[in-house]
């Protein structure tokens, strides 16, 4: 669950720290104190996207941090740990956002991404505000809607798997077809491009060998006069460095004979004589083999060429043009036997799909139960949320078939929610009701079936209250209450009646000092929930009259909460009996 929330200069707040418990915690305040920016603070730790403007007038950054307790949530930890993150019975989630652009976010202190957020989010809050009720409300996402609640997610990624499967060899197939109607131009076009490296029969690293020996031939007189010359000053000329180092040695063996203190191997210039008459006798040699051959350098121009324009026909390189006449010689291979692979593609395929229907018939026939159970929980909820007269069903506008070709991604069904709010009334698409009453209603009471079966902790609502009143918003509250048993819920209301059944209570308000507006959250006890309920009745003047009735409201919660607990209770031991 969500324990604390921390928020530095994030909108219009300043700085501001929030403690929640478990069960029903209630926001409430003025409309335009900031509650629903406490809703956008938390979006920033589950993965949303952050903006400059969210960044409080004159401040660098923003800064939102949690600490969600995960003890005994196993999966998460997994998946925290999978992901490469310390996993304890503490979570610490922080962003940073910065109007440089320079923003950060943390998971248990290490860096993370926001699709790392995104992926731990789903167990951790859900939010349902209006984005929550467009979600709901479009057809597209009823099936998965559906598959979460009725446990068929699994059958469903099996199916994906092999539908995957299906796809890629109907793929496979219509290369091969397409091939085959152009195997004889194909054949042609490569039989005409491999002929042509054949022919020139290139071998690995000849464009640079026939370079370095076309920069020779272009140079053998520049060549030989260089050795000629260093040969002559090494060996031939009279006065060379050959017989100058040979008067050098004289020298020393004489100065030797007379004194040993010469610190010098006369082994060492030896043998520097002897290198030098090597590299004389080399340069002698070297000129022996430089010999200008024109029909050479032609020949080489003209095979460089040949190498060039077929380089440039196929990837630039020479190592690029021994790859594609490997790749030609495979391909020409395949295209001469499409028609083998062809028939065994479709063998393939009807294999695949034998399989695929089943998969499909299996997840069908789980949708249909799950679509009744569905139906038989939200329309006790509805009943529950004083639309006795309304009832709810899952609509198959299209069931599984044994035709394969008319699967999907998602199997077989396509599917849509509708809903009759009142008597006498056609049923109609979720998108086609006008109330916002029953809208909320509705939003509320699959949330409520389906969150009883998902794994999140914490569940926040925000305009839950939205276009009710009265005695139908006194059983949101108690509905509320109820799912505060399974989760911690986080409600934002402006009404009373929901507000009464609240646990902790946390009043939002703004405060103006020095010229800037900051926003408040604090903690109220009894005394101040009397005078906020009080508030939420009467306006800004509370009356006592207006007290009198928020007591009795308070009161009237206290008791329901009791009875409801006993009534689960009994439940709970009747289904055990």
């Amino acid at each position: 669950m969500l324990h604390d929330l921390s928020i530095t200069n994030f909108a219009i707040i300043d700085e501001l720290h929030v403690s929640f418990d478990e069960g029903l915690n209630i926001i409430s305040g003025e409309t335009g104190a900031g509650k629903s920016i406490l809703i956008g603070a938390v979006s920033l730790l589950l993965g949303d996207r952050a903006a400059a403007e969210m960044i409080r007038t004159q401040e660098d950054t923003a800064t939102v941090e949690a600490l969600f307790d995960i003890r005994g949530n196993q999966a998460l930890q997994k998946k925290l740990a999978g992901m490469g993150f310390s996993a304890e019975d503490d979570l610490v989630i922080r962003r940073v956002i910065s109007r440089s652009g320079k923003n950060r976010a943390q998971i248990n202190g290490q860096m993370a991404t926001l699709a790392n957020l995104a992926a731990i989010s789903e167990s951790l809050i859900n939010i349902c505000g209006q984005h929550e009720h467009q979600i709901i409300l479009f057809a597209e996402n009823h099936l998965d809607i559906l598959d979460d609640f009725g446990g068929c997610l699994e059958t469903r990624r099996a199916y994906e798997a092999v539908y995957q499967r299906y796809q890629q060899c109907l793929n496979q197939i219509v290369k091969r077809e397409d091939l085959q109607r152009h195997r004889t131009e194909k054949i042609d076009l490569i039989q005409f491009q491999l002929q042509e490296i054949k022919d020139l029969n290139p071998r690995a690293d000849e464009d640079a060998l026939l370079a370095d020996e076309k920069k020779v031939l272009a140079n053998i007189r520049k060549l030989a006069d260089w050795a000629n010359r260093a040969y002559a000053l090494l060996y031939a000329e009279n006065g060379c460095i050959s017989d100058q180092l040979k008067e050098v040695l004289s020298e020393i063996r004489e100065i030797q004979k007379i004194d040993s203190g010469l610190n010098l191997r006369l082994s060492d210039v030896e043998g520097s004589y002897a290198v030098l008459q090597e590299a004389a006798l080399a340069l002698r040699d070297y000129t022996k083999h430089l010999i200008f051959d024109p029909e050479r350098l032609a020949a080489i121009d003209e095979r460089l060429d040949a190498i060039n324009r077929l380089k440039r026909k196929h990837g630039g390189t020479l190592d690029a043009l021994l790859i594609r006449k490997k790749e030609m010689e495979e391909e020409l291979k395949r295209v001469s036997s499409v028609e083998e692979e062809l028939e065994q593609l479709k063998k393939e395929k009807d294999a695949i799909a034998g399989v695929l229907r089943e998969k499909a018939l299996t997840l069908s026939t789980l949708r249909s139960r799950a679509a009744v159970l569905l139906k038989e929980a939200v329309d006790a909820e509805m009943r529950d949320l004083n639309m006795p007269h309304a009832f709810f069903f899952v609509e198959f506008l299209k069931r599984c078939s044994e035709v394969e070709s008319a699967y999907g991604p998602k199997g077989g069904d396509d599917i849509e929610f509708y809903l009759a709010a009142n008597a006498g009334e056609e049923p109609k698409p979720l998108n086609k009701i006008a109330s916002g009453g029953e809208l909320s209603r509705i939003v509320l009471a699959l949330k409520n079936v389906l969150t009883k079966t998902g794994s999140v902790a914490t569940v926040v609502f925000d305009e839950v209250d939205s276009g009710i009143g009265g005695a139908t918003a006194e059983i949101v509250g108690r509905k509320l209450k109820a799912l505060s048993a399974h989760h911690q819920v986080i409600c934002i209301t402006h009404l009373p009646q929901i507000a009464s059944f609240g646990g902790r209570h946390l009043r939002v308000s703004k405060q103006v000092a020095d010229g800037r507006t900051s926003t408040l959250v604090e903690k109220i006890d009894e005394r101040q929930k009397i005078e906020e309920i009080g508030r939420m009745l009467g306006g800004v003047d509370v009356t006592e009259t207006a007290k009198d009735h928020a007591r009795e409201m308070l009161a009237a919660a206290t008791a329901g909460a009791k009875a409801g607990t006993v009534r689960s209770r009994h439940a709970k031991k009747s289904a055990h009996r």
